[in-house]
């Protein structure tokens, strides 16, 4: 097989949770550029209007990642699923010394324990047909600590490392079965997350990368079509961090 031929997605079908809008609805329109029928899970309805305006053909589905019926009822509704990204995610940002418990709690259960059920759904399936890519949206933060004054978002941070060590885990769990597991740990990139963040901090951020700039749209679709494709079929288990080389400090 020819190189480029290695990133075709047609036949596939891609499930993408929290595919709505931000990074999840940038992967989306990646890999459906690739080839693939595209599938976006959001919590409201009202978050699909943008989105299905830059891919009018994907299947919107209202769901709750923390719901394991809701994402069952997905999974059906779709059909076969090739690849999974687990793209939800929420945070918060405030002092860790005061931050409540039930905001600590409502993040990782989205952010990782919804990755989990999401992801073990999906593998039931890949594992009868012998193959599929799932890929989870870690970050940086997941990577490392972060000072108050860049990013103060200890249960974010807590659970986005969660979220790679359950990446690595099942890719060893699951890699015999024929399912890839990876996952992508984005820098910082202009999102409706970020948007207040880097109104406050943008220029520390960018103080803090060696490429000195954030993010661009589009460069984490590309990253996350490599991992979604046949073009890493040898690769499971890994964490590419697209940060412009702040983890590399």
């Amino acid at each position: 097989m020819k190189v480029l031929e290695q990133f075709n997605l047609n036949g596939k079908t891609a499930l993408v949770t929290g595919g709505s809008r931000g990074l999840g609805l940038e992967i989306a329109c990646g890999l459906r550029e690739a080839g693939a029928r595209v599938a976006l899970l959001a919590r409201r309805e009202s978050f699909f209007a943008e989105a299905l305006k830059l891919i009018p053909d994907a299947i919107p589905i209202v769901g709750n990642v923390q719901d394991e019926a809701s994402l069952e009822a997905a999974f059906a509704r779709v059909g076969p699923v090739d690849i999974l990204v687990n793209a939800a995610g929420v945070t918060w940002g405030q002092d860790a010394l005061e931050v409540p418990v039930e905001k600590i709690r409502e993040v990782l259960d989205i952010n990782v324990t919804g990755a989990f059920l999401a992801s073990r759904i999906a593998a039931r399936g890949m594992k009868a047909r012998g193959y599929g890519k799932i890929l989870n949206i870690a970050s940086v933060a997941g990577l490392a600590g972060s000072p108050s004054e860049v990013m103060d978002a200890a249960a974010y941070s807590a659970s986005k490392g969660a979220l790679i060590a359950l990446t690595r885990d099942l890719a060893v769990k699951w890699g015999p079965l024929g399912i890839r597991v990876n996952a992508l740990a984005p820098g910082f990139f202009p999102t409706r997350m970020t948007e207040k963040l880097l109104a406050r901090t943008e220029q520390l951020v960018r103080e803090r990368t060696p490429l000195g700039r954030i993010g661009k749209t589009g460069e984490l679709a590309a990253a996350a079509l490599y991992l979604c494709s046949p073009a890493s079929d040898y690769v499971t288990g890994q964490v590419l961090a697209v940060d412009g080389g702040m983890t590399a400090l």
